[in-house]
């Protein structure tokens, strides 16, 4: 029955992080960690996730921006291989409101200035990677402040979902393998499983492609802005 709803529970995380270029972890990590502890959780998700990046990547690869993966990918896996190595010695609650409070005052200050676009300029793609990609290794939900920095950029749906999908896939090979090199495992029953996980994290990706194609592009930021403020209340009340 626990596979059964893991399974649910990945349809509708992966609908939303595809629709988003995040979620996926900001949704499973909270849920799963009822029943599993915090190492398990993060390496259960990030194999998940990692399979989500994979249908991004293919249903939206007209959209790859290889400059923007570079400059956010590159300082994103080192920091999160620094991120990563740190998950078990920096007080979690701390960083979680921390991270939540930024996520909400982003989304304020995108309601008061709407039209607000950064110009894709080499250090805010390098910042936001190397933030993103901590906050990744530490909690395995550096999505959100990546999908932060990408939405500044004003970016089409297609270029965000698949930029977004080819740095976290990233990111996730190198946390996956250092949770791995630091001993994590999974259980036999979890293992088998992601039998069910994986196809169920592409069902959701399938679902998501179809309502993408449905949001106007001028109303797809504000879309991104929702989820990050359900986010960021989430990461500041309930860390």
């Amino acid at each position: 029955m626990e596979i059964l709803y893991i399974a649910a529970l990945t349809v509708l995380a992966a609908g939303v992080g595809t629709l988003t270029g995040f979620g996926t972890s900001t949704i499973m990590v909270p849920v799963l960690l009822i029943w599993l502890p915090l190492p398990q959780t993060l390496l259960l998700v990030g194999v998940i996730h990692w399979f989500g990046n994979v249908w991004k990547m293919s249903m939206f690869r007209q959209g790859l921006n290889w400059r923007l993966i570079l400059l956010f990918g590159v300082p994103g896996v080192v920091l999160t291989f620094i991120g990563a190595r740190l998950v078990f010695s920096v007080p979690e609650e701390l960083l979680s409101r921390i991270l939540g409070a930024f996520l909400i005052g982003y989304v304020v200050f995108l309601l008061i200035k709407p039209r607000f676009k950064l110009s894709q300029r080499n250090t805010t793609a390098v910042v936001g990677g190397g933030l993103s990609g901590f906050l990744a290794g530490i909690f395995g939900v550096g999505g959100a402040v990546r999908g932060a920095f990408l939405s500044m950029f004003d970016l089409k749906k297609s270029v965000y979902i698949a930029t977004a999908g080819a740095i976290g896939l990233a990111v996730d090979s190198v946390r996956l393998s250092t949770y791995y090199s630091q001993g994590t495992r999974l259980e036999p029953d979890l293992l088998l499983g992601l039998l069910a996980f994986i196809p169920a994290s592409l069902l959701g990706a399938w679902l998501a492609k179809s309502v993408v194609t449905r949001i106007p592009q001028t109303s797809f930021r504000m879309v991104i802005a929702a989820f990050l403020l359900i986010a960021g209340l989430k990461l500041l009340v309930f860390p």
